[in-house]
């Protein structure tokens, strides 16, 4: 693993998946756990990229659906760093809708995951620093901060 430091931009992906009738739940609308599990490895592509190396989800911070995805549309996944750790990274993923019809998009959900960098070992890793080169990558990193301090607030007064 390289400690080079890098941008959001150099890792960020958007994948894409097209919702098909056994991604639905009962009720006819993409099923959440479909959502959730693209969410991760796009968020899982975005840490290893950045990295260099292997990398799991440590937790998912939060995760909002917005509105529902219907069979037949586009989801894409945009995924992109937004704070860098010691060992861990924090990646945000909006997913949007894309109504092949009409070419229409709406934001669906949006996600906040942490991931941690491995060694060879499976052991936690360094990773590169983020450079922060937009305006956009330093907003985002500051939210990120704000999120980090919740939760080590949070953790703090679980252990009490």
């Amino acid at each position: 693993m390289s400690n080079e430091g890098k941008s959001a931009g150099e890792s960020q992906v958007i994948m894409t998946h097209q919702v098909l009738p056994q991604d639905a739940n009962p009720s006819g609308n993409l099923h959440g756990g479909v959502i959730l599990r693209h969410i991760d490895t796009a968020g899982g592509v975005v840490a290893m990229r950045h990295c260099r190396g292997n990398a799991v989800t440590a937790s998912i911070d939060r995760m909002d659906f917005l509105q529902p995805a219907f069979v037949g549309e586009l989801l894409h996944f945009k995924a992109s760093l937004n704070l860098v750790g010691r060992t861990s990274m924090e990646i945000g993923v909006r997913v949007e809708a894309e109504n092949l019809f009409t070419g229409h998009f709406r934001h669906t959900g949006s996600a906040y995951l942490t991931y941690v960098a491995l060694d060879k070992d499976g052991r936690p890793a360094p990773v590169p620093p983020l450079i922060l080169d937009t305006e956009t990558a330093k907003r985002r990193h500051r939210e990120a901060e704000m999120r980090r301090e919740a939760r080590a607030k949070a953790r703090a007064e679980e252990k009490r």
